[in-house]
């Protein structure tokens, strides 16, 4: 018995391996996908064959010869399926779609203040309807729906048991589903965006810290590809190694203390990350315009320049502490991070000041995906979802 479910697990990974291949290029043949993941020739020709059964691979003409016969080309059906990711915040609804290719489509932004209540719930997904119809999108072909949101996400459960910036505790999945008739997946958005990061990176071999600073400052930790799952400690997050902790709170660096006996948190505490950190702290300077901030502060404005040091000066501290506890790269995200290029250089030279390990801090570097990441990273989730099944 043994024996068999051996045979049907390496079977089922070949599968998976040669899909993951086609669709990873734009076009390609069975004698090149047996070269590149070391498969023999009747196997690649039966999986293949399995493949345009179930409408997720076609043909779609010839190579070019190299000599011989001419090799039938091979792709993926990018539009066999579709997902969408819609980011929740306090004030707005943020919508992206993607297909197979697993890049973004569309995306939109509209304003819309939270309410934990039945109307805001219906109303999302009337929205997200409405995106459905402006791209076409075949019904039949939607995968599901990411939801990615501000607070701490239990995945086992799906419910999010905790959101200070939405003011909600132990809200279910449920009230979305209610309204929404596709497969629904909750997600915290820091983790959402760091799944956008991993993708944008392609980093098969590197660590991560995501950081996340926006209006509360949260993060993500994702491993290299080749770790291994080890649940209760660690969560696979279908294709993604990330660090979820025992209950679902790994990553929120916005209450690491930097200061103690500093300002006061929201959480209560004093001299956390967030209170130093945020978005906010820069935005609310320009009633909440975060591009404000910085289009006033490059205008020459010396107060504003003197509070950007300051922001740096604790934003380094909290860098160096996250290289101290994982040594890897540290990635910036969030609204803060979207600005962040320009000033890159001066934020790894105090990262370096204070590196007892010596170095540039060129293990800091601003996020690589700075339009609706945790949108995108919670539609990336289901068609991840949906591929790791094939």
């Amino acid at each position: 018995m043994r024996k068999v479910t051996n045979s049907l697990e390496v079977k089922k990974l070949n599968r998976n391996r040669v899909f993951r291949y086609v669709n990873s290029q734009s076009e390609t043949s069975m004698p090149d996908i047996s070269a590149a993941l070391d498969v023999s020739g009747p196997t690649v020709l039966t999986i293949v064959k399995e493949l345009k059964q179930d409408g997720i691979v076609e043909e779609v003409g010839e190579l070019q010869s190299t000599g011989g016969r001419k090799a039938k080309a091979i792709s993926a059906v990018k539009d066999a399926r579709y997902a969408i990711g819609m980011d929740i915040t306090a004030n707005h609804v943020s919508l992206v779609y993607t297909n197979l290719e697993r890049k973004v489509l569309d995306h939109k932004r509209i304003r819309k203040r939270f309410s934990c209540t039945d109307a805001y719930f219906q109303e999302t997904a009337e929205i997200l309807e409405q995106f459905i119809d402006e791209n076409g999108i075949p019904r039949e072909k939607i995968e599901g729906v990411g939801i990615s949101l501000p607070g701490i996400v239990d995945r086992r459960e799906n419910v999010i048991t905790r959101s200070h910036i939405l003011n909600i505790e132990n809200v279910s999945r449920d009230r979305w589903t209610n309204y929404i008739p596709y497969s629904c997946e909750l997600l915290n958005d820091a983790n959402a965006a760091a799944i956008t990061e991993d993708e944008c990176c392609k980093r098969p071999e590197s660590n991560m810290v995501y950081l996340s600073l926006s209006n509360s400052v949260g993060g993500a930790v994702v491993f290299a590809d080749e770790m291994k799952s080890n649940d209760g400690i660690r969560n696979d997050f279908d294709g993604i190694a990330m660090y979820m902790g025992n209950n679902w709170r790994s990553g929120e660096f916005g209450h690491l203390v930097l200061h103690p006996e500093g300002k006061t948190c929201y959480c209560g505490k004093k001299g956390c990350l967030d209170a130093y950190c945020s978005a906010l702290v820069l935005a609310d300077l320009e009633d909440g315009n975060l591009k404000a901030f910085f289009e006033e502060m490059e205008s020459g404005n010396e107060k504003y320049r003197k509070i950007w040091e300051e922001y740096l000066d604790n934003l380094a501290i909290a860098v160096d502490n996250l290289r101290m506890c994982f040594d890897c790269e540290v990635v910036l995200g969030g609204y803060v991070g979207n600005y962040m290029e320009p000033y890159i250089g001066r934020l790894r030279a105090k990262a370096a000041a204070k590196d007892i390990f010596g170095g540039s801090g060129e293990y800091v570097r601003a996020c690589w995906c700075r339009d609706e990441a945790s949108a995108y990273g919670a539609a990336l989730y289901q068609i991840e979802k949906y591929i790791s099944r094939i």
